[in-house]
């Protein structure tokens, strides 16, 4: 019986093998290879878009114009800060997003305060309750103006109206309003409740337990226990549906347009009237664009300083 030796070589070439140097290499080259193109993509479709459009809102251009970008500074910023009608749409959308997030913050925590607690069928009706949330928005419009429409829609029924009777809720200045932050409400409280039942089934159970033994009340429970423990989730989701608020677009012009008259005129939406048709002036959508995103950036930030506060006392 022969025994071969570990150094023992086969007949023939030996094997290539390739150095560690080379392999290295063509790791790195694999890994370019596939980040390259999403670089590219990003900065083709966010990076440039956004430093180009901050340039164009210091000049006067229209994008259907063949004359160049005019440079004119801080005219158009000074235009849309000393317009008052912007101003009415700045109003009008903080009234939309106070109405429609505050709703949607009771609304959302009081369906996860009741899903909490564990029943039969309590899954297949929270799914239920989720499917709004998936839905398009401008779906969702088209489908709630014939459930507003005071002849055939069931809404004015609901409340107690004959058909024909009722208010029309998106043609009265007072009303459709209120229609939109309906709407919105009956979509986006679901996202509210799902953040809030994540942070409520994450609570332990043993602090419940402790103040059972301590014989704290459920009152004392709720506001001692399962608000500070809660309130980190909840108030992302309010930052969340905040800065969407103050980006509706597509709900409003599936269900109103902007009207009737300027009822509804959201601060997107006029955004959209400025840079597109019929007025298509560029230059000026792109100011109104940054102010919007300034607006949010302050906003956002007020309500990451108070999550911060909120987490360092939790």
């Amino acid at each position: 019986m022969a025994f071969w030796s570990k150094t023992q070589e086969t007949d023939g070439d030996p094997p290539l093998r390739l150095s560690p140097h080379r392999r290295q290499l063509s790791d790195r080259a694999i890994q370019w290879l596939f980040i390259t193109p999403t670089l590219i993509l990003l900065v083709a479709m966010n990076i440039f878009p956004l430093f180009y459009s901050l340039f164009l809102s210091f000049t006067d251009y229209s994008a259907i114009s063949a004359r160049a970008p005019v440079w004119v500074g801080l005219g158009n910023y000074q235009r849309i800060l000393s317009d008052k009608q912007l101003w009415t749409y700045f109003a009008i959308t903080g009234r939309y997003a106070l109405a429609a997030v505050g709703l949607e913050t009771l609304l959302g925590f009081g369906l996860a305060m009741v899903l909490r607690e564990k029943f039969r069928a309590s899954g297949f009706i929270t799914t239920l309750i989720l499917v709004p949330m998936m839905l398009s928005p401008v779906v969702v419009g088209l489908f709630w103006k014939l459930i507003f429409n005071p002849q055939s829609g069931i809404f004015n029924y609901l409340l107690g109206f004959a058909a024909g009777q009722g208010p029309d809720w998106l043609r009265d200045p007072k009303l459709a309003l209120w229609a939109v932050v309906i709407v919105d409400v009956w979509m986006w409280a679901p996202f509210v409740m799902l953040l809030c039942l994540s942070g409520l089934n994450a609570i332990p159970e043993y602090l419940y337990e402790a103040a059972v033994i301590d014989r704290a009340s459920p009152w004392f429970q709720f506001w001692r226990i399962t608000l500070p423990q809660v309130a980190p989730l909840l108030l992302i989701a309010v930052l969340f549906r905040t800065i969407e608020a103050f980006k509706a677009f597509d709900l409003v012009m599936g269900l109103t347009g902007g009207g009737p008259g300027d009822a509804t005129e959201l601060i997107a939406v006029n955004l959209y009237r400025i840079a597109f048709p019929p007025q298509f002036q560029t230059g000026l959508g792109s100011a109104l664009a940054y102010i919007i995103l300034v607006l949010i950036v302050a906003i956002s930030n007020l309500y990451i300083r108070t999550l911060n506060r909120i987490r360092g006392e939790v």
